[in-house]
């Protein structure tokens, strides 16, 4: 396992998804936010649930998932809601 691997939150799994969207690096990580590297997760990995939104906020933030989750709930339902409007939107122009 390598750098990502050791920040809170962030398993082989992740890791291995954050490498693939281009993100090798906590800096990395850190500038290109926890929304969009998730969004960036969620463009070859449909199965990777909101839930690892605030995971990677709480790698950023260098916290347990939980903790992140209390101080941006509003945040990622924002996020969850964005995410269902474009995928409703594809689905509606795929007809």
């Amino acid at each position: 396992m390598g750098e990502l691997s050791k920040l809170p939150n962030i398993g082989k799994t992740v890791e291995e998804q954050l490498i693939r969207a281009g993100i090798d690096t906590a800096e990395k990580l850190k500038e290109t936010g926890a929304k969009a590297a998730w969004l960036k997760i969620q463009e070859f990995d449909e199965s990777a649930c909101i839930h690892r939104l605030p995971a990677l906020e709480g790698a950023i933030e260098g916290v347990k998932k939980n903790n992140a989750l209390g101080r941006g709930k509003i945040r990622f339902k924002s996020v969850l809601s964005e995410k269902q409007k474009v995928t409703v939107s594809v689905k509606e122009e795929e007809k």
